[in-house]
């Protein structure tokens, strides 16, 4: 963590000191913004998290509720989700409470006595090693509540405005083009309509999005012909592994997914209630929780789950839909205007719950969307590359949907019907990867690079997430995770693994650096006057030699830039090896060095050598080339 660079802290030092609309933020909702975000779903949170990171930049967040959710229907967190939390700064804390899954158990009709489940395999969650965060289970309202305080603390200072409902919008012209129409739910106002005037406006607002339907999006896909029962309950059981993830299969009964809650007693119960009828019209969902209940105990007889409390309980068709777009640029106006109003997760992409993809995919849709906005309202970026979001975020949802479809026919199947007994764990198991987050791939863009030297670092796909490695911090000899000490705060990384040469030798390392520092088409260059040199590119070298072998006085200056009112020479963007797990090895670098430039978002933009300094700037030129940049706060 950063701090004392502007001068000694004694408090919180996760509380950043205000800046820009930060200072006097004013307590009401204003009549002009510059970005507004409608919901405070998980999409709509992180968005606005890594918005309240810049400190020149207006946004708020509306709510239709009075005040915080406090019961979350989503609970799966994926490793990826993990990885983000980490970049925001709580993904230990949230660890600490939630319930990790290490195993999951599969249970199927005994051959001997098909009346009664038996269990038939475990799996490891993560037999591959993906990553070195776990897969968690926690209530959806702790996630918001960390994001809610991430929000808080950062210079904007921002927090959610409850109690007001979106009812329609309008686009026109004017620096505040759009014309958002707010109607108050609750207090003395209840039921006034106001306007509030923004740049750009985010749809973060569920499956039932009225900013969807207000910029003309359609959602498309298959109906819902399957139901399950929900149900979060505090119970007596003697079925041995409540405390497991499991996937129940019974011979007639149906199935059930059990997933054990945080807190070492609560559990989450999706129960098969089977096929839903053409002529249904709505009545699955009339099924009461005694009914669910009674439904759970037929499935894993000869066991009982005596319920004792129901924190939560819905019903819920399965159905699998896609909106066409992901913003207001009709297909008849593409390459005309750039977007100005954005919808994100459940708004434009729905499906079971099954897979934990809803929530861990919709976050992702705010990280993608939040930076870019950032970037674009700053005067980093060009208005064009707001047209990213929708290209790249649309081909994920379908992938997402694509997969979940598979993965519910699986869960929805009887015994008879399976192709092989293991099936079901054989599908789990070879499909970890994609659930877990990792899979995600965008494709070549103005925010990603060609191939064209991917050999030279092949442990860092481009497209993908830049996957973490240890290294060794030299200036305090601390091992650390390289990936986790990029945080969300809206800044471009450039990673120099070194080639060979000691820091102080020529070498194309010491090249790279000074043109990094001096020349004119480097992207530091674009970096305004008067802020930090790091301000917008985090710069870091990672040298082969372990760290006794590094003399960190004769390390570039652009590794070590000098930051704050007082110039304080910044000595933690250099780092060496560990040699026994050598991050060279771990992700097959090339040992005459290589650059690897992430995206703010985590993501693999560009792997170059070390000399190709036309081929950086000329990747970084479209994307910075937005006129006369506006001055850090």
């Amino acid at each position: 963590m950063h701090f004392h660079h502007h001068g000694y802290v004694s408090g919180d030092p996760r509380v950043q000191p205000a800046a820009g609309v930060g200072i006097n933020r004013p307590e009401q909702l204003p009549d002009e913004v510059d970005v507004l975000i409608v919901g405070t779903g998980p999409a709509g949170m992180l968005t606005a998290a890594q918005l309240s990171q810049f400190p020149g930049i207006t946004t708020r967040i509306v709510e239709r509720r009075p005040g915080r959710l406090e019961i979350g229907q989503a609970d799966g967190i994926q490793a990826r989700s993990v990885e983000t939390f980490q970049a925001f700064g709580f993904a230990e804390r949230i660890i600490a409470e939630a319930y990790r899954i290490t195993e999951m158990a599969f249970w199927k009709p005994d051959p001997q006595n098909p009346a009664n489940i038996v269990r038939a395999a475990r799996t490891l969650d993560d037999p591959h090693g993906i990553s070195e965060f776990p897969h968690l289970i926690v209530n959806q309202a702790r996630v918001l509540d960390y994001f809610a305080e991430v929000m808080a603390n950062a210079p904007t200072r921002m927090t959610p405005d409850y109690g007001y409902e979106f009812r329609a919008l309008q686009v026109g012209e004017g620096e505040y083009p759009v014309a958002v129409t707010l109607v108050h739910t609750s207090g003395a106002d209840e039921g006034r309509e106001r306007v509030v005037r923004a740049k750009y406006v985010v749809g973060a607002d569920g499956a039932r999005s009225k900013v969807r339907d207000s910029i003309g999006c359609t959602m498309a896909g298959d109906q819902a012909n399957h139901a399950w029962g929900v149900m979060d309950v505090l119970a007596n059981t003697d079925f041995p592994d409540i405390r497991l993830k499991c996937a129940i299969q019974s011979h007639d009964g149906g199935s059930i997914l059990l997933i054990p809650r945080e807190g070492g007693h609560l559990f989450r119960m999706y129960v098969d209630l089977g096929e839903v009828a053409a002529d249904d019209r709505g009545a699955v969902r009339k099924t009461s929780i005694e009914q669910i209940i009674a439904k759970a105990n037929a499935i894993v007889h000869p066991y009982k789950v005596d319920v004792r409390n129901v924190a939560w309980h819905s019903v819920y068709e399965v159905g699998h839909r896609l909106t066409d777009r992901f913003d207001d640029v009709r297909p008849e106006e593409l390459g005309t205007r750039t977007p100005r109003v954005f919808i994100t997760g459940d708004a434009c992409h729905t499906h079971s719950a099954k897979a934990g993809q809803g929530m861990n995919v919709s976050m992702q849709d705010g990280f993608n969307i939040g930076w870019k906005l950032g970037h674009v309202l700053e005067g980093r970026s060009p208005e064009t590359l707001l047209s990213t979001y929708s290209a790249e975020r649309q081909v994920i949802a379908k992938n997402l949907i694509d997969f979940d479809k598979e993965w519910s026919t699986l869960m929805a199947k009887k015994p008879e019907e399976f192709a092989s007994p293991s099936e079901l764990e054989d599908f789990y198991v070879s499909t970890a990867e994609f659930p877990a987050g990792f899979m995600t791939q965008y494709v070549p863009s103005m925010l990603i690079g060609e191939p064209a030297h991917q050999e030279l670092a092949a442990g860092f796909t481009i497209g993908k997430r830049f996957k973490s490695a240890p290294a060794v911090r030299v200036c305090d000899t601390n091992p650390l995770q390289l990936g986790h000490q990029a945080s969300a705060d809206g800044r471009w990384r450039i990673y120099v693994f070194a080639d060979g040469a000691a820091p102080g030798q020529q070498s194309p390392t010491a090249d790279l650096a000074e043109w990094l520092a001096t020349a004119p088409d480097s992207p530091l260059a674009a970096t305004p006057s008067g802020a930090d040199p790091d301000a917008w590119f985090d710069v870091k070298v990672i040298y082969q030699q372990d760290h006794t072998n590094i003399d960190i006085n004769t390390v570039p200056a652009v590794f070590k830039p000098q930051v704050g009112p007082f110039k304080l020479t910044y000595l933690e963007k250099v780092y060496g090896t560990i040699p026994a797990s050598d991050i060279f090895e771990l992700r097959g670098i090339d040992r005459g060095g290589v650059m690897v430039v992430v995206r703010p978002d985590q993501y693999v933009a560009n792997v170059l050598p070390l000399t190709a300094t036309a081929e950086l700037a000329a990747f970084f030129a479209p994307i910075l080339a937005a006129g006369k940049p506006v001055p850090a706060t």
